[in-house]
């Protein structure tokens, strides 16, 4: 059970910050963003004095033209009508591209002048804004490679908009290759690792636009992240990008910023750099990881849909034995991507579910991570899930989450849930713990609000990990009038959703009927044999 890639948050959609138009400006002094944006026009009062009232004796036309002329004054000027103009007319962002707008302002990008550098990376922001055909003009023009050298000015406002610009221009799946190709190593050592705190004094010191320009580049990253294996292998390897998140995320938590924007897209980012990890790690990583049980995978049983484990006690009892934690597989010391599969990246993950109280959007990506790092049947998976069970004890924190969480969530709790509860050394504790919870969540009649199909699976898939191995858990179904749910979800197949979480409940059905002894309550509540073993 894995938590996908780009499902609706985690490959963001399109920053909606834009350059403020100059009426805008002119006119709503209290918003925070217009209120920076405004030291883009300082030292032209004329600008703002003159224009902002409406550009009344200028057309688009003569803007685009202003952007060729010798005087910075109307490159200025032609470029600033642009950045008002396109602020939210998508027919001006058209007619921009048309009269050839996008070379002009990009070869203002790196003009020796700072205002009208300025000026024209703000009405590129707006231009491209929510404009699939400007953005790629916008790349085809070399724009990339000249955002990046306008990147190195040390110019807050500048970064601003050129980090704005490419967190837009990554909203296009059909850039995000190309994009991860020409700018990562760059943006990583100009921005990710001096403004995380990794680079000097080991502590985030941000100015207001620094925040801001931190923010811009980690929703790029977030949006990248969602893209191709090759993306994501590209981005597991830059120098400085995995340490910079974590690092972040970390010095975040001592301080107790946890809810920070900045630390939801560096959670999405490490979230989504997890996804299908084991099947893209360096093979060396992997060998090392997987130690002593190369050769004797097929001992470990995959999830288990028949009746009951055929494993002999004795195989069993290596299995679990084979993980006494040592750890000698992984550094103390985690340097890049191995971060990502290193035991302590559990207790980050850990900590968030913890002390996020508000934003679901991090709890919700801390959760996906851990789905994604403890799927599948390697054996460095049942490492980390029974080292999130025992040592982390990540069970309570799980299930407080579970009764507060909204669809989205559930998916990648339940996702979660289902793969600790594959790798748990003692079902019948975990049992006890999570069975009423989950059984809470199920349908049992019509007119039940009820999870997604997917979510409701998973939650079978759980009880049936459980059952096969803990008496105690069908016990708890029982008791938790879980076998009225399950009866009504087996019945209903009236699509193939529904047909889906009905065989994972007649399955689970047909193994608790294993039990012999809980066959008298199973009568007392009005059940028979054929309920159970029929199809």
């Amino acid at each position: 059970s894995q938590a996908g890639v780009g499902s609706s948050y985690m490959g963001m959609v399109e920053h909606s910050s834009r350059a403020p138009s100059v009426r805008s400006l002119a006119e709503s002094g209290h918003h925070l963003q217009d209120q920076r944006a405004m030291e883009m026009y300082n030292g032209h009062s004329t600008l703002l004095g003159h224009h902002a009232g409406g550009f009344d004796d200028i057309d688009l036309p003569s803007a685009v033209k202003y952007l060729i002329a010798s005087d910075p004054n109307l490159q200025v000027l032609g470029a600033a009508y642009l950045q008002h103009k396109c602020y939210s007319d998508s027919n001006a962002k058209k007619q921009a591209r048309s009269l050839q707008a996008m070379p002009k302002l990009v070869k203002l990008f790196n003009s020796p002048n700072q205002e009208v550098q300025r000026h024209a990376t703000g009405a590129m922001r707006n231009l491209i804004y929510d404009n699939a055909e400007n953005k790629l003009a916008l790349v085809e023009e070399n724009g990339i490679y000249e955002l990046m050298r306008t990147l190195r000015e040390p110019d807050d406002e500048l970064r601003k908009n050129v980090t704005g610009i490419l967190w837009n221009l990554s909203s296009s799946d059909n850039l995000k290759d190309r994009l991860a190709r020409d700018t990562l190593e760059q943006l990583t050592d100009l921005v990710l690792v001096p403004l995380s705190g990794l680079g000097g004094s080991g502590v985030i010191q941000q100015n207001p636009s620094e925040a801001e320009i931190f923010y811009n580049s980690t929703g790029f990253l977030r949006n990248l992240s969602s893209a191709s294996q090759q993306t994501r292998q590209k981005m597991r390897e830059c120098h400085g990008l995995v340490d910079s998140m974590i690092h972040y995320v970390n010095s975040s938590l001592e301080v107790g910023k946890s809810e920070d924007k900045s630390v939801e897209n560096a959670v999405c980012v490490l979230r989504n750099l997890s996804y299908r990890l084991y099947d893209e790690m360096p093979p060396s990583s992997l060998q090392r990881l997987e130690g002593h049980r190369r050769n004797t995978s097929g001992m470990v049983t995959g999830e288990l849909v028949g009746c009951f484990s055929p494993q002999s006690k004795k195989a069993r009892e290596h299995y679990l034995n084979a993980d006494i934690v040592t750890f000698t597989e992984v550094s103390k010391d985690p340097k890049g991507m191995e971060w990502l599969w290193n035991p302590q990246i559990v207790g980050i993950y850990n900590r968030l579910l913890q002390r996020c109280k508000l934003n679901k959007h991090t709890t919700e990506a801390a959760s996906g991570a851990l789905q994604n790092i403890t799927a599948g049947d390697r054996r460095w998976a049942g490492v980390l899930s029974r080292l999130a069970l025992e040592q982390e004890r990540i069970l309570n924190p799980v299930l407080d989450r579970v009764r507060t969480a909204d669809h989205h969530q559930l998916r990648s709790l339940t996702g979660l849930i289902r793969n600790l509860s594959r790798h748990a050394r003692n079902k019948d504790e975990m049992s006890t713990k999570v069975v009423s919870h989950l059984i809470e969540k199920l349908p049992g009649s019509i007119g039940d609000k009820a999870p997604p199909a997917d979510v409701i699976v998973n939650i079978i898939a759980v009880l049936n990990n459980l059952v096969v191995e803990s008496p105690m858990a069908a016990r708890d179904i029982v008791y938790f009038d879980g076998l009225r749910k399950l009866f009504y979800i087996k019945k209903r197949r009236d699509s193939s959703d529904h047909e889906k979480s009905s065989r994972a409940a007649a399955s689970l059905l047909g193994n608790m009927w294993q039990y012999t002894k809980l066959h008298r309550d199973f009568k007392m509540k009005g059940y028979r044999k054929e309920d159970f073993l029929g199809l």
